[in-house]
């Protein structure tokens, strides 16, 4: 359930956003047009778990599902891999697609609260844009956001978070982000 849901109002890096971002980002990009100020458009937690068993599948869509707030769905495989005992059609993860106050909620808690938790954290990889406004970073474990319970995980596992922006090219991205909070490393 998120803040909009419960009546407590929009979440609170979103209001940061209009309120002090907007104006920050339309000076610091020089643009005129407070609608070609880049914003948040979607943001994809994808979580790979290759040939699983139907019992620890369930698990990992259970834990993604607490950690996002919203169901998760199985990926199935396009096509049949013989190298890796692969057959099109077999379930091999799970992804959720965040739009709206769960993919505010989800940014605050991410940036707040699981990317501190992680050992010897010294920010995220500054050049994992892909030329197009869009920025991915992977985590190694699960157990880093708070919703999990350490004692409770059976098996490890990464994510992969894609976060897409109406930028237009990385500049404009890195500046948002980077407005929002996101720790970039070396900068």
């Amino acid at each position: 359930m998120t803040r909009e849901d419960d009546g407590m109002g929009a979440p609170r890096l979103k209001e940061k956003y209009a309120k002090e971002g907007i104006p920050q980002l339309m000076k610091e990009l020089g643009i005129s047009n407070p609608m070609r100020v880049p914003r948040l458009v979607k943001v994809v937690v994808n979580m790979g778990v290759g040939i699983a068993e139907k019992d620890a599948l369930k698990a990992h869509l259970d834990e993604l599902g607490k950690i996002t707030g919203q169901k998760a769905v199985v990926t199935k495989a396009r096509k049949s891999i013989s190298n890796f005992k692969l057959r099109e059609g077999m379930s091999i993860g799970a992804k959720v697609t965040l739009r709206g106050a769960r993919m505010y909620e989800f940014m605050e808690r991410l940036i707040t609260a699981a990317l501190p938790r992680i050992r010897d954290f010294r920010g995220v990889p500054a050049d994992s844009f892909d030329g197009r406004g869009n920025y991915t970073m992977g985590i190694k474990e699960q157990t880093i956001f708070p919703e999990i319970d350490p004692n409770k995980v059976t098996s490890i596992h990464g994510m992969d978070i894609t976060i897409v922006t109406t930028a237009e090219d990385d500049r404009e991205a890195r500046a948002l982000l980077k407005m929002l909070g996101m720790p970039f490393a070396g900068k």
